[in-house]
């Protein structure tokens, strides 16, 4: 069953700029493998070299942090929309 991603706009140059993805995936984990697999450009702005998920990129299931859920672990379904957000940073 194909989940919903939302692509924030400074990735959408790696998702062929497209604002949504329809991947299939049970957890945030296989969505995120299956979004890198089919867009390999993307990885290296999710994952830092060792392979874990860049502290600066917050996913959410519908409206809930996935930090406070079971991380990448945590599972999807049919009617879930996830949403990858970089923080942004900057100013004096």
């Amino acid at each position: 069953m194909p989940i919903k991603v939302m692509i924030p706009t400074p990735l959408r140059p790696y998702t062929e700029n497209k604002d949504t993805l329809e991947v299939e995936g049970q957890t945030i984990k296989e969505l995120l493998d299956n979004m890198v697999s089919k867009y390999p450009q993307l990885k290296r702005h999710l994952f830092s070299e060792d392979g874990r998920l860049r502290s600066f990129i917050n996913i959410y299931v519908n409206d809930e942090d996935i930090r406070y859920l079971d991380a990448e672990d945590t599972k999807v379904g049919e009617n879930d929309i996830v949403s990858i957000i970089p923080a942004i940073a900057g100013g004096n």
